[in-house]
């Protein structure tokens, strides 16, 4: 009897912990954000916190902790509890830094977090100061015949602004500098006026400037035109084959999130990429949703790191 008494209080155990796995969430989740409020990864992450509090049914907050460029937020994702009520949501510089900034995070973003999904990416825009360029190869030979004159701009080193304009320099044969600002924001007052010659930034920010005809749009760096700059052409049609670049946001969550956290997360990501109001949202903002994760995701973010030390090494680049 003794037995049977044990036996079945073994079955009742497991059968609590899987209710108690099944009902996922079961309290309000906090996104954390490691960037201030305002900021294009803010944005895209409200917009998801709002997708996935309708598929979780339940409340889903983003919590902006800024600072030492975007590691504070991360550490504290990372420290927390791995119960799926605390996530991450970056941008590819929470990938990417290791292997450009002089002072690697104290953490290891493929190792310490659990990869949950690439949420969505776009295509970045070479905007040029209005008038300097009628296009991509006028702006090359321009630069190379005077380079003295010409330079790039990057709103935040190790973007992906600045990794693009970096390598492009790299396949246009280009000796020109890449001046580092603290915000693209002063990047395109400085463009607009003339002291900057061009800048890779993504199309959803980039854009109305060329629209409002204070810059030029060269190219885009993807591998089509966008429906939001038809007339844009790429830059494989501007004589650079294959030459495509991204800015792209990603959700984490602490390292060994439980097998039924991740599945729910996954199938609410699906769920949500299946909606034509999130298709709508996101190529209005010139993204592209994906949702991937998993193993996918993890490929993918080795491949960002990877591209991103070769024009480390390649431009002899120093880290900052």
């Amino acid at each position: 009897m003794k037995k049977i008494l044990v036996m079945l209080a073994a079955v009742a155990a497991v059968a609590i912990s899987s209710a108690a796995r099944a009902e996922y969430p079961d309290r309000i989740v906090r996104i954390v954000v490691p960037f201030t409020a305002g900021g294009a990864v803010d944005l895209v992450a409200r917009v998801m916190a709002r997708y996935l509090s309708e598929q979780f049914h339940q409340e889903v907050y983003v919590d902006n902790r800024p600072g030492a460029s975007g590691n504070l937020g991360a550490q504290q994702v990372e420290q927390a509890p791995a119960d799926g009520t605390t996530l991450l949501f970056s941008a590819s510089t929470f990938v990417v830094n290791p292997v450009v900034a002089a002072e690697p995070p104290p953490f290891d973003p493929l190792k310490d977090f659990t990869p949950l999904g690439l949420i969505a990416k776009g295509p970045l825009l070479f905007i040029a100061h209005a008038g300097v360029a009628d296009g991509v190869q006028d702006f090359v030979a321009k630069a190379k015949a005077h380079p003295e004159a010409f330079n790039f701009a990057t709103g935040g080193y190790g973007s992906a602004g600045h990794m693009a304009a970096e390598s492009f320099k790299l396949r246009a044969g280009l000796s020109v500098p890449v001046v580092l600002y603290k915000g693209t924001g002063p990047a395109f007052t400085d463009l607009m006026g003339g002291t900057i010659s061009g800048m890779l930034d993504p199309l959803v920010t980039s854009l109305p400037l060329a629209q409002g005809k204070q810059a030029s749009a060269l190219a885009i760096a993807a591998s089509a035109r966008s429906a939001l700059a038809p007339d844009v052409p790429t830059f494989s049609e501007a004589g650079y084959p294959g030459f495509e670049f991204y800015t792209w946001y990603g959700l984490w969550g602490p390292a060994n999130l439980p097998p039924n956290v991740v599945a729910t997360i996954s199938r609410a990501l699906a769920a949500i990429g299946a909606s034509g109001d999130t298709q709508k949202w996101f190529s209005g903002q010139g993204l592209e949703y994906s949702g991937i994760g998993g193993q996918s995701f993890v490929d993918f973010s080795k491949k960002e790191q990877s591209l991103y030390a070769d024009i480390m090494k390649r431009g002899n680049i120093t880290r900052q």
